[in-house]
């Protein structure tokens, strides 16, 4: 889904300014806390908030001087092609400046917002400036073929060299002569420095196969397909085929390298186009409820103004069409592959969460979770749809999730920590794992796209806070007999306490599980020493974080709660004094094979 710009109001001067700008691009304003009376999420730190937005690949508007934008940016600088807009504006709306993302939508963003608020966009990119267009960035239904060769064709142009339109006048410039051709076909033309290529996006990939078909034997056929009706890929739109087929290798393969989305139909939309199907077939409709996969498909995203450049071509194990509409298709029917991004947030604190969580939750359609760690997401949650759950109600949090994306949304399962570690991320796979008579979810939510990303765990927060205690062999152990039977945790337990591990404990008591830590602790010290260094650390990464020291043998059960991450060290583990506070680490033996490499040199 498209991300919604938002607009950041740092003070109640600009503040009148920000819900214009907001107004107009339908966006949402996030102000200062303390400094501005109304908005639709608040922050604290401006610097960091842009950062956070600006790692999600959120456009950012700022009614701010222009350096707080970039101060925030800065370190996150790396692919002006990936960037998403920034924009400033003064205080009064009277001067708009695009600071990045200019052909990326900033300038387009500039001239709009300008416009609402009568000033001026101080628009600096050079093609901008001396042409009124950026040449890398077409109207919408329109590909650029040949990217890499627009600066060069850009500067041709400044330095004098004459444009010369072929096709259709998309950017409404007037012909000057001969030097620089922007071409518009749907064919498939060669590009240069001297001429820029540029497909309208009317064309759609219908698409049929067996079961896990060969994605090579697909994607000849759709070469051939392409060839035969004299089409560039870049004038394709969109790959579609049946619900049922939404996860067929072959199909997302083909949508990949087009670089264009997979949109599908169920059969009844499908069984809707028989009447203007070349090919239809009684076999199909017995096998999946629709007389034709691929010509169907392609005719029901072109519409009942389209037609079928290319009927069905087929080959062992695939079908491919080629739908046309009359006009580039800027708005797609059908429906996404559904997507539910399994994101692990961290301890909470928006600096310990990784740009790909940040711009993941961004994408997503609606955010799925337990209700607190939604919450820590902050300004990300605003505006989003989302269906908190309760402590205890994991497999339903986890059901439900599947099934949204199932119906063709993008969901986000939101787990503190990392949602691979005692999270969420293992019940989605057993889920999507189980059969139909264990309980499992429906065939829809086995088929959606899983994308599990990496967060900090509380043991990597813990043991950062701590200094160095997981420099060796370490373990993690959760002392939760809710789901694990004790009898297999105190195994653990004395089998970990036998291999001198480092350890981190896991959900080391509740309200009614208060005895298992004390076990543990007495078992530990049967096998390492009774001063061997323990960290308590509570609510990491947040205001009320708390962290302590305490010796093995004077580890108390009514110190931790369920928000303590216990590190319990091995027999060689430390604790240094040093003048930073107490220091916690664990030696990798790093100064015995020094005193080795000494020894080899003495003799």
């Amino acid at each position: 889904m498209a991300v919604r710009p938002v607009v950041m109001a740092l003070s109640r001067s600009g503040e009148a300014t920000a819900h214009k700008v907001a107004q107009a691009l339908g966006a949402q304003v996030h102000g200062r806390e303390g400094r501005v009376d109304a908005a639709d999420a608040f922050f604290g730190n401006a610097l960091d908030h842009a950062r956070d937005l600006f790692a999600a690949g959120t456009p950012l508007i700022g009614v701010c001087a222009s350096g707080i934008l970039i101060r925030g940016v800065a370190p996150l600088l790396s692919d002006k092609r990936a960037e998403p807009p920034v924009i400033s504006v003064s205080d009064d709306g009277g001067v708009v400046v695009p600071l990045l993302g200019g052909h990326r939508g900033a300038n387009r963003l500039a001239h709009q917002i300008s416009e609402a608020l009568g000033g001026v966009a101080a628009v600096t990119t050079a093609g901008d400036v001396a042409m009124g267009v950026a040449l890398d960035e077409p109207p919408a239904g329109y590909a650029l073929a040949n990217p890499e060769d627009a600066k060069g064709a850009m500067a041709a142009m400044l330095g004098g060299a004459g444009v010369q339109v072929q096709g259709k006048n998309i950017f409404e410039i007037e012909s000057t002569g001969s030097g620089v051709d922007l071409i518009v076909t749907e064919a498939p033309v060669a590009g240069s420095e001297a001429a820029l290529v540029y497909h309208p996006q009317r064309f759609v990939l219908g698409l049929g196969c067996a079961r896990n078909a060969d994605p090579a034997e697909m994607w000849t056929q759709v070469e051939a397909v392409l060839a035969e009706a004299g089409v560039a890929q870049g004038a394709v739109a969109a790959v579609a085929s049946i619900d049922l087929k939404g996860d067929e290798p072959a199909m997302i393969e083909v949508a990949k390298r087009l670089g264009v989305p997979l949109r599908l139909f169920i059969a009844a939309e499908l069984e809707a186009e028989t009447a203007r199907l070349e090919n239809p077939s009684e076999v199909v409709f017995a096998e999946v409820g629709c007389h034709g996969v691929s010509e169907g498909a392609a005719l029901a995203m072109v519409g009942s103004d389209g037609s079928l450049r290319v009927a069905k071509r087929k080959t062992l194990n695939v079908t491919v069409a080629l739908g046309e509409a009359v006009a580039p298709l800027v708005v797609l029917k059908g429906r996404a592959r559904g997507t539910l991004s399994i994101v692990g947030i961290g301890p909470g604190q928006a600096s310990w969460r990784t740009p790909e969580v940040s711009r993941l939750v961004a994408q997503a359609e609606e955010l799925v979770g337990y209700g607190l760690y939604i919450d820590l997401l902050g300004p990300l949650a605003i505006g989003k749809e989302r269906s908190d759950f309760p402590l205890g109600g994991e497999e339903a949090r986890c059901r439900y999730a599947l099934e949204q994306a199932g119906q063709g949304k993008n969901v986000a399962l939101v787990c503190s920590g990392d949602a691979g570690i005692y999270a969420m991320g293992a019940l989605v796979f057993e889920l999507m794992d189980r059969g139909a008579d264990e309980m499992g979810v429906s065939d829809a939510a086995r088929r959606v796209d899983v994308v599990c990303s990496p967060g900090v765990s509380a043991l990597q927060g813990a043991a950062a806070r701590a200094g160095a205690p997981l420099g060796h062999d370490f373990c993690a152990i959760s002392l939760s007999d809710l789901l694990t039977p004790r009898d297999d945790i105190l195994r653990r337990l004395k089998a970990a306490a036998e291999g001198d591990f480092v350890i981190a404990f896991y959900n080391p008591v509740s309200k009614t599980r208060r005895t298992l830590l004390a076990e543990a602790r007495d078992i530990l010290l049967k096998h390492r020493p009774s001063d061997t260094p323990v960290m308590l650390a509570s609510s990491l990464g947040r205001p009320e974080e708390h962290v302590r020291y305490r010796r093995l043998d004077a580890l108390e059960v009514d110190e931790v709660d369920m928000l303590t991450v216990v590190l319990v060290g091995s027999s060689n583990s430390k604790l240094a004094h040093l003048g930073t506070g107490p220091r916690m680490y664990t030696p990798r033996g790093y100064a015995r094979k020094i005193d080795g490499d000494l020894s080899k040199q003495a003799s």
